[in-house]
């Protein structure tokens, strides 16, 4: 999403599944599959990344430091607050190497916060064993008066309607600009009819309860990339819940997984798109730093209207369309033809998004990061000659990039980044600097959720030891400004701005 919005992408993995296995809406299992799906496990009880269940098996078992040279420096271990007890080794998304891709076939990504001049974080060097129940089943009311500043932010004067989740643990004021998922899904946003959820790690029982208890029996599809018994668990989840259905996204390209984050939600005043940076889980929406786009929402056009009719100045609704046409799935053929009802012309956002297969020619600009480039070179500010505007990306997994930067991060990479306004070619793409934020030991070890929140930061050491180059384009993360430098980011932003930070050209959440 362009200037302020964005999905996150769902690349390919292989699908030798039976035809049986890839029906479009397949409803919750009643099998004894189901419960063997279910067997008690010390991993997370929902389909994710090996590396994440991987995670939660070494929370299990703690390590035990006794390094007693840190005593003078470093505080002895100390829970942060009582609701983050046990709370698991939260693990997001693995780019991994070819070799462990076969393995982790899975991934994801973070990013972004501040916080208020605090004392340093206590070294937090183990946590229970198990799940932490009091994040799991962790309450959010919300008073009239909040619901009341939650309206007033969504309808106020916030042009590119981006928003920062609401992160447990830092002063009130830090999250007054912020949403929960809980405020998303409230019928003060509109009366729901039914909803689509686009995720790539998914808590059903938990998603449930976000919903409003008036509306958690409205129909509800769940869009994922699960295969075989990660499909199975899943499916397993939703066998108490009727009203929810599945779509499994086909994706026929090895080691790719399906990453999208979007809620699609219909209410009988009209129509709303979310695209988010967070699974569907406890952790995601607790104390990471997490982006939202929310779309206004879109009135239904009048009857007769024709098909191109509510488009908006940045062709979001066709680019959405082409979306989920890329699917291929019976299962989104009711969303299109809801979107294609609705007047999205309020939209002042670009999509991008990513989808399986090889293209060429000017298919190869449709989607992806040349999709991006295309955008730029025809919408993005001019960049002011003799004035070598940096490039600033920000994430939380890293693959492999080869042994130099030449190889794809400051060759094919950095051409689509720079690709903005006539005068770019006044400077060499390789004069054009990049940095790249990334969370340090120390960013992890001070956070609000403490050593486990490095399992949201997939970085193999395997990996990094081919490419130490990298490492010196890195910078801490910090997010002074939004009260979340200790919440370790989960949501992803690339920019380009001035010498002196004062102007941006583009700004891209994915």
């Amino acid at each position: 999403m362009l200037q302020e919005g964005a999905h996150g992408k769902w690349t390919v993995s292989s699908s030798d599944e039976s035809a049986e296995e890839n029906s479009d809406s397949e409803k919750p299992c009643t099998s004894s599959l189901s419960d063997a799906a279910c067997d008690g496990t010390s991993g997370p009880q929902y389909p994710c990344s090996e590396a994440r269940k991987a995670a939660q098996k070494r929370k299990a078992s703690p390590l035990k430091f006794t390094d007693k040279s840190l005593s003078t420096e470093t505080p002895p271990a100390v829970k942060q607050r009582q609701s983050q007890e046990g709370s698991g080794w939260c693990l997001s998304s693995s780019d991994e190497e070819p070799e462990d891709q076969q393995k982790n076939a899975h991934k994801e990504t973070v990013k972004e916060e501040k916080y208020d001049v605090p004392k340093e974080h206590p070294l937090n060097l183990c946590k229970d064993d198990k799940l932490s129940e009091n994040l799991k089943e962790e309450e959010y009311n919300v008073t009239p008066s909040e619901a009341q500043d939650t309206w007033d932010l969504v309808t106020g004067g916030n042009p590119f309607r981006f928003f920062l989740t609401k992160v447990s643990g830092i002063e009130q004021n830090y999250n007054s600009g912020a949403l929960h998922i809980k405020d998303i899904l409230s019928p003060l946003f509109g009366t729901l009819i039914s909803s689509a959820q686009f995720n790539y790690c998914i808590d059903v029982g938990w998603l449930v309860r976000q919903y409003p208890q008036e509306f958690r029996k409205k129909p509800l599809l769940i869009v994922h990339g699960e295969k075989r018994e990660s499909k199975a668990e899943l499916i397993a989840q939703a066998r108490p819940y009727e009203n929810i259905s599945f779509c499994q996204a086909k994706l026929d390209i090895a080691f790719g997984t399906h990453h999208t984050k979007m809620m699609l939600l219909l209410y009988e005043e009209g129509l709303r798109v979310v695209i988010h940076t967070s699974n569907l889980i406890a952790e995601d929406w607790h104390q990471k730093t997490q982006g939202i786009w929310l779309s206004p929402l879109y009135p239904r056009l009048p009857k007769g209207a024709s098909g191109s009719a509510g488009e908006s100045a940045t062709n979001f609704k066709s680019d959405l369309v082409s979306y989920l046409t890329a699917y291929s799935s019976p299962a989104l053929k009711e969303w299109i033809d809801l979107i294609q009802e609705h007047d999205l012309s309020e939209t002042r956002v670009y999509l991008l998004g990513s989808t399986p297969g090889r293209y060429q020619g000017s298919d190869k600009e449709k989607w992806g990061h040349l999709r991006l480039r295309k955008l730029l070179k025809e919408h993005a500010l001019s960049i002011p000659a003799q004035e070598p505007w940096p490039l600033v990306g920000q994430f939380s997994s890293i693959g492999s990039m080869g042994a130099d930067g030449s190889k794809w991060l400051c060759s094919e990479f950095q051409e689509s980044l720079v690709a903005a306004g006539s005068t770019v070619t006044t400077f060499r793409k390789c004069d054009v600097p990049i940095h790249l934020v990334y969370p340090t030991v120390n960013n992890v070890r001070q956070s609000l959720e403490g050593y486990p929140a490095g399992g949201s930061l997939p970085y193999s050491i395997q990996t990094a030891q081919k490419q130490l180059w990298l490492h010196s384009y890195f910078h801490k993360w910090s997010a002074e400004v939004t009260g979340r430098t200790h919440a370790i980011p989960h949501i992803k932003t690339y920019m380009r701005l001035s010498p002196d930070f004062q102007k941006i050209a583009w700004f891209l959440v994915t």
